[in-house]
C-alpha cells in the first residue's frame, strides 16, 4: 500500500505545479469583507435571513443573519470571487462580488419567490456544492418540509422522491425496502453524517434507519461507484443532522391509532467553536391486532424502536473542523409472516411466536483541514467509522446474524482556480459477515470475511458561467479471504480460495444552462446529463449458497438526460430526466429446473434492465405555500441468461421485475404562516408483479392491484416553546399491501406536542 500512497502524493504534487506559481502564495492571501441589505419582493427589510459566502472551494466560507434593519456584514477569508446567498423561508436571492484585499465590497440582496430553495449538496461530488449546479437527479429534502408533513420515519420521507420506490412490508417497523430506478434493494447506499448504515453487501432496512433530529436529506439518483464503490450502484441517501447554531432544546410526544406511542428529546448547538448535538426518541406500537384472512387472529404484529445519538466537534474559523460521532439502535418486530393475499391458497398459519431483534451500533470520526490557512485552496479530509450490526430472529427456528464494517477514508480537495477543482483519495473497507445458518460441517457457523481497497479521483470544470462538467475515476481491488466448504450441507460446498477481483468505474455528468442563470428574475432553462458505471459485490449469504467459486459482483452501466426549467424567477420548477440501466450478473437462487448452474443455490445466472422517465414540479404562489408534485414512469424487464434464449425460472425473458410499479405519482402541499402549519399528500402506485407470499417466487408470480393513499395534516404554535400537532393518513380507509400477503395500515390518527426552547 505505501507505494501507492506515495503515487498519490506524487500526483497532487503535479497538481499543485500546474496550478501554476502564484498557486500557494495565493492561499495565503488577505481577505476582505462584504456588507449589503436584504429585502423581500416589496423592497422592505428582511431580519433573520441567513446570509452565506459560497467560496472557491465550493463550500460555505462563512454565513451571518442579518438584523432587524436587514443589514448584514460577513467575512471573506481571503480576496476573490463570491457567491453571495440570502434565504429565508420561501424566499432567495443570489449574486456575485468581488472581494479585495482589506476591503469591504457590496452585495444587496432583492429576493424572491423560489419553488425549491438553494442548498449546498454535500453528496453528489463530495465537496460542497449549489443545487442548481449539480449535475446529478438530486432531491434535497429540508428539515422544515420534514416537521410540516409530521415525517419521522425515512420510508415516509422517500415516498415523494422521483424515481424511487418504497415498499413496506405491513406497518410501522417492518422491513422497508428501497428501489431507487428500478433497481435492486440493496444497489442504494444510505449515509448518516457520513457513515455507512448498510449491511454487509448493501443491505438495508429503512425501519432501522430513524429520522430524528435531521437538517436535510439528500438523494442523488444514478451510479455513484465512481465516488463511493460497492454499494452505491443506484444511488445515494444521505441523512445530515442538526449540528451549531445556536443553542436549543426540543421535545415531543405523540400518540395514535394502533396503540402508537412515540417521544424525542434533542439539543443542538454551538459556542466558542464547540458544536454538539444530543438525542434520542423511542417509538412503539401494537399494530395489526385482528384477524388474519383466513380467520386466525394476529397478536403479534407490534414494533418498538428506540435510538441515541451523539455528535461532538470543534472547528476554527477558515481552519480545522473536527468531528465524532456515536449512534445507537435497538429496535424489536413481531413477525406474523404473511397473513392477508392467499392468492396460490397457500396460508400455512400466523407465526404467533415469531420476533426479531435488531440492534446497530456505530460510531465515526471526520477531520477537516485546510493546508494553508484560513483562505486555503487546499484541504484534507479524513474519516474513519466503524458499525456492528446483531440479528435475532426468535421462532421454533431462531438464528443469529451479524454484520460488522470498518471503513477509512481520506481525500484532497483542490481548487486550482476559479473553475478547476480536483478531488483524489484512497478508501478502505473491511467487512464481515456471518449467520447461524452460514457453516462449515463439524466447524458450524463461519464468517465471510471481504475488502475493499480503492483509489478515486474527480475533476470539476466550471467552463463558463454556463457549463460545468464532472469526470471521476474509481479503480477498486476487492478480495475476499478464503471460506471453508460444507460437505453437509442441502448441496454440498466446496472449499473456496482466496480470491481478489478488479475493477474500475467510471463517471461523466454534463450541466450546462441553456438560457438564463440562477440570479435571473426571469428564470432559466439548465440541461443535465450523466452516465456511468456501478458494481455490487456479494453479500455474506450469496457467498455463502453458492456452489460457483467464481460469483462475481453484480454490475451496471447507467446513462440519464434531464431538462430542468424555472420560470416566474424561480417560483415555478420542471425537471424531467429520462434515464436506462443495463444489469448484468445478477446474482439469484434457482432450482433443479434450469440445468447447466447451481442447483438450489446462487449464481450469477441473471440480467435485467430498467427504463424510465422521472418528472417532478414545484410552484411557490406565495411564500407561505408550497406545492410539488412527482411521477414516475417504469419499464423494467428480465433479460435472457448469457449464452441462452431463456430467462431463470420462473421468469420469461421481458418479465417486469418484481415490486416495481410502472406509474407512481405523487402530489404534496404544505402551507406555513404566522403559528399554523398544514400539509396534505397524495400519492397512488400502479399495479406490481409479486412473488407468492408464503414461497417466494418459486410459489409462482401475482399481479398486486393498484392502490392510492390520501394523508392530512396540521399544527398550531400556541407560544414560543408549545405547538400542537394532529395528522390522519390513508383518510379513504384504503385497503391494500405494498409487498403482496403483507396488509398496510388502515385509517389511522395521532396527535402530539412539540416543545422548543432556543428556536
Amino acid at each position: 500500500m505505501q507505494p501507492r500512497l506515495r503515487l498519490y502524493g506524487q500526483a497532487l504534487t503535479l497538481i499543485l505545479a500546474l496550478a501554476g506559481p502564484g498557486f500557494l502564495s495565493a492561499t495565503a492571501a488577505q481577505g476582505g469583507r462584504v456588507r449589503g441589505i436584504v429585502r423581500d419582493p416589496d423592497r422592505r427589510p428582511i431580519p433573520q435571513a441567513t446570509v452565506t459566502l459560497e467560496g472557491p472551494l465550493a463550500g460555505q466560507a462563512s454565513s451571518t443573519s442579518s438584523d432587524a434593519d436587514g443589514a448584514f456584514e460577513v467575512a471573506a477569508p481571503v480576496a476573490g470571487r463570491y457567491v453571495v446567498r440570502g434565504r429565508i423561508e420561501g424566499l432567495e436571492a443570489t449574486t456575485v462580488v468581488e472581494v479585495t484585499a482589506g476591503e469591504v465590497a457590496r452585495a444587496d440582496l432583492d429576493l424572491r419567490l423560489t419553488a425549491v430553495g438553494e442548498s449546498l449538496v454535500v453528496t453528489a461530488a463530495q465537496v460542497d456544492l449549489p443545487l442548481s449546479r449539480v449535475p446529478d437527479s438530486t432531491t434535497v429534502i429540508d428539515a422544515r418540509t420534514l416537521d410540516l408533513r409530521q415525517q419521522f420515519t425515512l420510508g415516509q420521507a422517500l415516498q415523494s422522491v422521483p424515481g424511487v420506490i418504497v415498499q413496506q412490508n405491513g406497518g410501522t417497523g417492518a422491513v422497508t425496502s428501497l428501489f431507487t430506478r428500478g433497481g435492486e434493494s440493496d444497489y442504494t447506499l444510505v449515509l448518516i453524517d457520513g457513515v455507512r448504515a448498510n449491511a454487509f453487501g448493501g443491505g438495508i432496512d429503512l425501519s432501522q434507519v430513524p429520522l430524528a433530529d435531521v437538517e436535510r436529506v439528500e438523494v442523488v439518483r444514478g451510479p455513484q461507484s465512481a465516488l463511493y464503490g460497492a454499494d452505491a450502484i443506484g444511488g445515494v441517501v444521505h441523512i445530515l443532522t442538526r449540528a451549531g447554531a445556536a443553542p436549543s432544546v426540543q421535545g415531543l410526544f405523540e400518540a395514535g391509532s394502533r396503540g402508537m406511542r412515540r417521544g424525542a428529546a434533542s439539543t443542538t448547538g454551538e459556542r466558542r467553536g464547540l458544536r454538539w448535538q444530543a438525542g434520542g426518541d423511542w417509538f412503539a406500537e401494537d399494530g395489526f391486532t385482528g384477524l388474519a384472512a383466513n380467520g386466525e387472529r394476529v397478536s403479534n404484529d407490534d414494533a418498538r424502536t428506540s435510538q441515541a445519538a451523539v455528535t461532538l466537534g470543534w472547528r476554527r474559523p477558515g481552519g480545522t473542523d473536527v468531528q465524532g460521532t456515536l449512534r445507537y439502535v435497538d429496535a424489536a418486530r413481531g413477525t406474523p409472516g404473511p397473513y392477508g393475499s392467499d392468492p396460490a391458497g397457500r396460508f400455512f398459519g400466523v407465526d404467533r411466536a415469531a420476533r426479531t431483534l435488531t440492534r446497530r451500533a456505530s460510531g465515526g470520526l471526520r477531520w477537516l483541514q485546510p493546508w494553508f490557512g484560513a483562505g486555503s485552496l487546499v484541504r484534507q479530509r479524513t474519516e474513519f467509522d466503524a458499525s456492528d450490526h446483531d440479528l435475532t430472529f426468535e421462532s421454533a427456528f431462531p438464528s443469529e446474524g451479524e454484520s460488522r464494517r470498518t471503513h477509512v477514508r481520506t481525500q484532497t480537495d483542490v481548487a486550482a482556480s476559479a473553475a478547476l477543482g480536483f478531488t483524489g483519495g484512497v478508501e478502505w473497507l473491511g467487512e464481515r459477515g456471518g449467520s447461524t445458518y452460514i457453516t462449515a460441517g463439524a466447524a458450524g457457523a463461519v464468517p465471510v470475511r471481504r475488502s475493499v481497497l480503492g483509489f478515486f479521483g474527480e475533476a470539476r470544470w466550471q467552463a463558463s458561467s454556463r457549463l460545468s462538467v464532472t469526470a471521476g475515476l474509481r479503480g477498486e481491488r476487492i478480495r475476499r479471504l478464503a471460506f471453508p466448504g460444507d460437505p453437509m450441507a442441502f448441496t454440498p460446498r466446496p472449499d473456496f480460495q482466496a480470491e481478489t477481483i478488479a475493477s474500475v468505474n467510471p463517471k461523466v455528468a454534463v450541466s450546462w444552462m441553456v438560457v438564463g442563470d440562477p440570479a435571473s428574475s426571469r428564470g432559466w432553462t439548465r440541461i443535465h446529463a450523466a452516465a456511468g458505471t456501478g458494481i455490487r459485490p456479494p453479500d455474506a449469504f450469496e457467498i455463502a449458497f453458492t456452489d460457483n467459486a467464481g460469483l462475481k459482483p453484480e454490475r451496471s452501466t447507467s446513462a440519464d438526460f434531464g431538462v430542468a426549467q424555472v420560470l416566474a424567477g424561480g417560483a415555478v420548477q420542471f425537471d424531467v430526466t429520462a434515464f436506462g440501466n443495463r444489469y448484468d450478473d445478477l446474482i439469484i437462487s434457482v432450482g433443479r429446473s434450469f440445468s447447466g448452474v447451481s442447483r438450489w443455490q446462487t449464481d450469477n445466472i441473471s440480467n435485467a434492465r430498467a427504463r424510465g422517465v422521472e418528472a417532478s414540479a414545484a410552484w411557490r404562489p406565495t411564500a407561505a405555500l408550497s406545492v410539488q408534485g412527482a411521477y414516475t414512469f417504469l419499464s423494467t424487464a428480465v433479460l435472457a441468461v448469457d449464452g441462452s434464449r431463456d430467462a431463470p425460472p420462473p421468469y420469461t425473458v421481458g418479465d417486469p421485475l418484481l415490486r416495481r410499479p410502472r406509474h407512481q405519482v405523487s402530489v404534496d402541499a404544505t402551507w406555513s404562516r404566522g403559528r399554523l402549519g398544514a400539509f396534505a399528500q397524495f400519492m397512488q402506485r400502479g399495479a406490481t408483479r409479486d412473488a407468492e407470499p408464503a414461497y417466494g417466487p418459486t410459489g409462482g408470480l401475482y399481479r398486486n392491484p393498484s392502490y392510492h393513499v390520501a394523508n392530512l395534516g396540521a399544527s398550531w404554535r400556541l407560544g414560543r416553546m408549545v405547538t400542537l400537532q394532529a395528522r390522519g393518513q390513508n383518510l379513504f380507509d384504503a385497503g391494500y399491501e405494498e409487498v403482496l400477503g403483507f396488509p398496510a395500515p388502515r385509517r389511522t390518527a395521532y396527535a402530539g406536542v412539540r416543545l422548543a426552547t432556543g428556536r
